[in-house]
């Protein structure tokens, strides 16, 4: 699933093609989690005047209203200078004076949503739930410890909720839980103020790391430009198992957490 570094490749890619180009035309194919919300000709002369990201949501700020995009499960976007016909799995067009945009999406948990403004119940209900940004000064070692705190349950689902922060996802909890030395069935709310400041440091570290490289692709992700993320071939524990930990050679282990795959080493990870 594209997460953090993942969505704010794709955002990068669409203000840099896209930011101040007027909408000419609107297509919709298959219907995608959630209705677009509005007539797809409603948006025809609208400008794109910015491109925003919040959590995993791209938020393409018009004229008059916003554009919320999600990337669902296996979604990404493409922006060219003329879209080919589109496939089965090409479920969003957006061609305007500056190029176009392309959501392709095969599992079609995407979705392309249209709200009057962002404090739109429409818009609230998508973002209200959500989490500090990792990536932003508001996000302190503080403010993480703080948030633990408040769940009993264990820290990587309590990460990948998004509540206590956004965009940690399952690869990258992996790898920020593991730097940070705390095995994923520890309590959330039983990490001390030393233990939340590693973990903080971990997952600015590793969410920065990922960034930088293209985000990862194990399945479908790319960038707007078909470029493939590269972080997947630096993983220090995700999809490692049975092999020799990188810091004390023991195997590492995998367990199931709430459906997902967790990945960690018993000897450097304690609970």
């Amino acid at each position: 699933m594209p997460e953090l570094p993942e969505v704010e490749v794709t955002r990068r890619g669409i203000a840099q093609a896209l930011e101040g180009a007027c909408i000419r035309q609107v297509r919709l194919g298959k219907p995608l989690r959630w209705p677009l919300g509005c007539d797809p000709a409603s948006l025809v002369g609208r400008r794109i005047v910015g491109v925003e990201r919040r959590g995993k949501y791209v938020l393409l700020t018009l004229d008059e209203g916003v554009l919320l995009l999600h990337l669902g499960m296996s979604g990404s976007i493409q922006c060219v200078a003329q879209l080919p016909s589109p496939g089965a799995h090409d479920h969003f067009d957006l061609v305007t004076d500056r190029g176009c945009m392309r959501l392709n999406d095969p599992r079609r948990f995407g979705a392309v949503v249209y709200a009057p403004s962002l404090q739109h119940p429409v818009a609230c209900k998508l973002l209200d739930g959500l989490g500090p940004e990792p990536l932003e000064p508001g996000f302190t070692p503080a403010v993480l410890h703080e948030a633990l705190h408040r769940h009993h349950a264990a820290i990587k689902p309590v990460l990948l909720a998004g509540h206590v922060v956004v965009g940690v996802g399952n690869i990258y909890a992996c790898e920020a839980l593991f730097l940070a030395g705390i095995r994923p069935t520890t309590p959330a709310n039983r990490i001390s103020k030393p233990r939340a400041a590693k973990l903080h440091g971990a997952i600015v570290q590793v969410l920065t790391q990922a960034l930088n490289s293209g985000g990862s692709t194990l399945r479908n992700f790319s960038g707007t430009q078909g470029d493939v993320g590269r972080y997947q071939q630096a993983v220090l524990v995700y999809g490692r198992e049975g092999k020799p930990c990188k810091q004390c050679g023991a195997p590492i282990k995998q367990m199931r957490q709430g459906q997902r795959s967790t990945f960690f080493c018993t000897f450097c990870q304690k609970p």
